[in-house]
């Protein structure tokens, strides 16, 4: 039995290209599709275009997490996912593990002749936008031997957004999440590690649902689409790349720069969102503390209600590496808490 992606069934999240309804794309880390069902088999079609690094999917069915590895040739394929089950109700959430160092394109689900697709449970209601690099996509997570350690020479196989802190905290806070991340990227173009040597950075790409111009045609997002009450904004430490200009001096005129280009980008988005809380943060990823300084200043120069400045117990100075499960999981503790002592009004939009 085929079950095509644009069955009313099935339950998507996250910022998803749905221009062709039956071939929707998944581009950014934590988007996932789920399908509840009854039968023995699941099987799920998949066109990958990879610009980087081994791409892998990730899965839960029934509780347990799985993973498997997508082909980089192009053309459809067609990968199994279980066989031999129960038959008796499944869940399958099928999740991007990474960033849009690959794309995926979904065409569609197989199950069973006997089978029957059910009704999907509701999405939360909270919402949640996070805009991030590498730490909040998960990447390199599953590299728990690292742990406060360099990370380790890797072709992707580490990288899981299921244990990124920002998925983390949405499950804690049952939120919808919209994981708007992407690995190595900064605020301004021609800094920061993406697309390198000519570096995209946030302001080229916030405003896109695909943005990887090695994998696709760029197109703009629709905002009208997703509505948060709670985003994050979680970058400034892939900002240091190619020169840490903060860090040699704060009141340079590339810091100011930068703090200026900040702000505007913060105020815009504020417009888009006009009743969100933004929470402004970094990681406990090592970097100078100067680019934190400058967010509180920008926090402060913009003094809303609606605008918090949150830093880690070891903000920027926890690990020298990304960030692995057991260090994510006190990160979404402590920013759990955070967004928890904000109280319940931020969610009634």
């Amino acid at each position: 039995m085929h079950i095509s992606p644009d069955d009313k069934r099935l339950q998507y999240c996250g910022r998803i290209d749905f221009d062709n309804p039956k071939a929707p794309v998944l581009v950014y880390a934590a988007s996932f599709v789920q399908i509840r069902f009854t039968g023995t088999q699941i099987s799920v079609t998949l066109e990958n275009k990879r610009a980087y690094w081994s791409s892998r999917m990730g899965y839960i069915l029934d509780g347990k997490q799985g993973q498997f590895l997508l082909t980089s040739d192009p053309g459809a394929e067609t990968y199994v996912i279980a066989r031999d089950l129960e038959h008796t109700e499944h869940t399958l959430t099928l999740f991007k593990r990474m960033d849009s160092c690959h794309i995926v394109t979904l065409l569609g689900f197989e199950l069973g002749s006997d089978a029957k697709v059910l009704t999907p449970a509701p999405l939360p209601s909270r919402k949640i936008e996070v805009f991030g690099d590498s730490v909040s996509c998960g990447e390199v997570s599953e590299a728990v031997d690292y742990a406060g350690k360099p990370d380790p020479e890797h072709d992707g196989e580490y990288s899981n957004s299921w244990y990124s802190y920002a998925w983390m905290t949405a499950r804690n806070l049952h939120a919808q999440l919209h994981d708007t991340s992407q690995g190595g990227i900064a605020l301004l173009d021609k800094t920061g590690w993406f697309m390198e040597p000519d570096y995209l950075g946030i302001e080229s790409c916030y405003d896109k649902i695909e943005y990887q111009p090695e994998l696709s045609e760029v197109k703009p997002w629709d905002f009208s689409r997703y509505t948060p009450d709670v985003v994050i904004f979680a970058f400034g430490q892939n900002d240091n790349h190619p020169d840490d200009y903060m860090a040699e001096d704060y009141n340079s005129a590339r810091s100011e720069n930068w703090r200026q280009h900040y702000r505007r980008f913060l105020e815009h988005l504020m417009e888009v969102y006009p009743k969100a809380t933004f929470i402004l943060t970094t990681t406990i990823l090592e970097h100078n503390e100067n680019w934190d300084i400058s967010i509180e200043e920008v926090c402060k120069t913009v003094n809303s209600p609606r605008v918090h400045h949150f830093l880690y117990s070891q903000n920027g100075k926890g690990t020298p590496g990304h960030i692995r499960i057991p260090e994510a999981e006190q990160m979404s503790k402590e920013l759990t808490a955070f967004i928890e002592s904000l109280g319940e009004e931020i969610w009634d939009m």
